[in-house]
């Protein structure tokens, strides 16, 4: 291969949590054994490339976020590239391959990656390699790995036919291609994806790819005939193994006095505003013996300038579990340093592509700042850093075992041990004794600590000044590969600050305490720009909105009764509620819906619960899909002749799915079509924002 030879390609990524920047430095790492330079720019960087007049081969990788918007750093070029202005040639000159992150438990996946390939397609682009679509709710490696390893063929490809066009001589190239792995790059079907491998024998002696080569035969005990996830068993333990390459360290940690203040969690938020408000009051609205507890939570907005609509969300910023985070220092050794200050900065020299101080981390800050307010100890861990914690790890079996759960071998034992069930960092540092991770990889690994998003459960027109919310406190039960039971990072902390209002020894919730008694968190807006009541009042609607998925139409029903009693001469159109819960003497959440009832602000309510019996002679519904098909004729009456709204909010997969299936059959019914012809129905009804949805996996 002719050294003078171009061997560049563009590559750009959009990214929200972190996912497509990762794997976008990963096919950067891997370019470079391929003989290829990789152009690596976060897609809002435009000021470092020009779509517009690049030659050389385009990767794009992006992600996917709320309800299938693209990524907050990609909304510059989309609305870029949706200048109706433009020509259908305007990007006649480029070829690219896109890679799409996305989660099919919600209704627009992937719809980030698809928006910007789908306009690039109508602005003349054309591919040179096949579009991935990755789905995180089965594990994104599925698609990734496979689309990483057909990327190089098919940029060899790419480059060959471009020195043609350039009128250079393609013998070089030629010879270059006949050495590259032969691997088919169409990812149409599981098997295709599953047959995918790496033929060439300079890429696997490479001590910088992903291909690296591990042959360690342990002999698995004959009692342990089932995998765990410290232990495996053939063909796994007996497989030589391919593992991710180590990425390059980046960050260098530096432990100074124990003087000075943390910075404002204000200053972790780029989001919006960041307010502090008091707990007002804290009720619990399920029995003891429910199978859930769901509080309800009253804020004091007041003194402050956040507003709200019904429908909206807003965030909580939560720090980790106090127990979580002195454990957590105590295996690494720093128990002693928790309150010292240290100073994060780049690495000297790293060999990292693009290597920045991470913007979640503050300049200066204490350790016990860092895990508590800064890091997801929680996530879930990615195989990148599975592939690093081998490095930290003294034992030979259980470094073995790490290899193993991230390697293309031990794929499925990933996905079950550690995907599939919630494993963090603590676990594996428990199930792995062994390992001694330095605090600077942890920094570099561990994503941002998310603040977690809730809908908003009033009306500011009706209670203002106030705001509620409504939340189930998530459970996490000890199992095989974790150790002790769990609650839910924000919910957990929430529940626990809240107690002192729940139980109350000698106070009453009126009592006002002193300001030191006062419980505040913080918080900031997190709009949501569709599921809004309808502008018209007199449109009819429809909710359906089992447990906590009742949360945003209190809201609704609040908000409609207040305009009922401020305008008397208004029309107001029919609404509907579908509630539902597993027993309506433990979790029926909010009984005094009869309110709104018997005041006519709610015009019918249905309710069903799915774990009471019934002596009756035909057992009624169990759960809210099965009442809605009871009033087919009134459903497709609303949405179809009256124009009118349908909202769902709640679990994705058990509920939204089942709801919309239910729709679905109703307007085939009513309208005597067939089921594909009522999917188009649903499909403009969502397009047109009258049949919304918030909901959760």
């Amino acid at each position: 291969m002719c050294c003078d030879l171009k061997r560049r390609f563009l590559l750009l990524y959009a990214t929200q949590k972190g996912q497509a920047k990762a794997i976008a430095e990963e096919i950067w790492q891997q370019a470079g054994a391929h003989g290829l330079e990789a152009d690596m720019h976060c897609i809002s960087e435009m000021d470092k490339y020009n779509l517009e007049t690049e030659k050389d081969p385009v990767v794009i990788v992006i992600s996917t976020t709320g309800t299938g918007d693209p990524p907050d750093t990609a909304r510059k070029l989309v609305k870029k590239i949706q200048d109706t202005t433009l020509p259908p040639d305007h990007f006649a000159h480029l070829q690219y391959g896109l890679l799409g992150l996305g989660d099919s438990e919600y209704t627009f996946f992937c719809n980030g990656g698809k928006t910007v390939d789908r306009r690039l397609q109508e602005l003349g682009a054309q591919h040179f390699y096949n579009t991935g679509l990755a789905d995180d709710s089965v594990g994104l490696e599925l698609v990734v790995d496979p689309w990483i390893d057909g990327l190089w063929l098919a940029l060899e490809e790419a480059l060959l036919l471009q020195k043609e066009k350039e009128g250079m001589s393609s013998d070089a190239v030629s010879s270059s291609l006949n050495a590259a792995p032969h691997i088919g790059h169409e990812l149409n079907s599981s098997s295709e994806v599953q047959n995918l491998k790496l033929e060439d024998e300079r890429v696997r002696s490479s001590d910088v790819l992903t291909q690296k080569l591990v042959d360690i035969h342990l002999v698995a005990s004959t009692r342990d005939t089932e995998p765990s996830l410290v232990h495996s068993v053939p063909p796994v333990s007996q497989s030589a193994l391919n593992i991710p390459a180590l990425p390059p360290e980046y960050i260098e940690v530096q432990f100074q006095d124990a003087h000075g203040e943390n910075p404002r969690l204000s200053s972790l938020i780029s989001e919006g505003t960041t307010f502090e408000v008091p707990v007002t009051k804290a009720v619990q609205l399920t029995r003891e013996d429910a199978i859930k507890t769901a509080l309800l939570l009253e804020l004091d907005i007041a003194d402050t300038v956040f507003d709200y609509q019904p429908g909206d969300a807003f965030c909580v910023i939560c720090p980790n579990n106090v127990n979580e985070v002195e454990e957590l220092l105590h295996i690494l050794g720093l128990s002693e340093k928790g309150e010292y200050f240290v100073c994060v900065k780049v690495k000297q020299g790293t060999k990292k592509k693009g290597a920045a101080h991470p913007q979640h981390i503050p300049e200066r800050s204490t350790l016990k700042f860092i895990l508590t307010w800064c890091l997801e100890i929680r996530a879930i861990p990615k195989k990148a850093f599975l592939r690093a914690l081998v490095e930290c790890t003294s034992d030979a079996g259980e470094k073995r075992r790490l290899q193993e759960l991230c390697s293309r071998q031990g794929a499925s034992d990933y996905t079950r041990f550690i995907r599939d069930s919630n494993v963090c960092l603590l676990d594996l540092l428990q199930a792995f004794p062994s390992c001694k991770p330095s605090l600077n990889l942890l920094i570099e690994y561990l994503p941002k600590l998310q603040a977690r998003s809730y809908s908003v459960s009033s009306s500011n027109l009706y209670q203002p000044g106030k705001l509620w919310f409504v939340f189930n406190i998530v459970e996490f039960p000890a199992c095989p590969t974790r150790r002790v039971s769990r609650k839910g990072v924000c919910t957990g902390w929430l529940a626990e600050l809240v107690a002192p209002l729940l139980h109350p020894n000698k106070n009453t919730l009126g009592t006002k305490g002193g300001s030191s008694s006062t419980i505040k968190i913080p918080i900031f807006a997190h709009p949501n720009n569709t599921f809004h009541l309808p502008a018209d009042p007199s449109v009819p609607f429809m909710m359906v909105g089992p447990g906590t998925g009742i949360s945003p139409f209190i809201g609704f029903l609040q908000h409609r009764q207040k305009l009922r009693e401020e305008h008397t001469d208004w029309e107001f159109g029919e609404t509907w509620l579908f509630f539902g819960c597993r027993h309506q003497d433990r979790d029926y959440l909010f009984k005094q819906l009869r309110c709104f009832l018997e005041n006519g602000t709610l015009t019918h309510l249905k309710v069903c619960f799915s774990r009471d019996s019934s002596s009756a002679e035909v057992a009624p519904p169990k759960y809210v899909q099965d009442v809605i098909r009871l009033y087919a004729k009134e459903v497709a009456r609303v949405l179809l002749k009256e124009r009118g709204y349908f909202y769902v909010c709640g679990d994705k997969k058990h509920m939204a799915d089942g709801v919309s299936d239910a729709v679905v059959d109703i307007l085939s019914m009513e309208m005597e079509a067939d089921k594909l012809e009522a999917m188009k129905i649903l499909a403009m009804l969502r397009e047109a924002k009258r049949y919304l949805q918030d909901v959760w996996s």
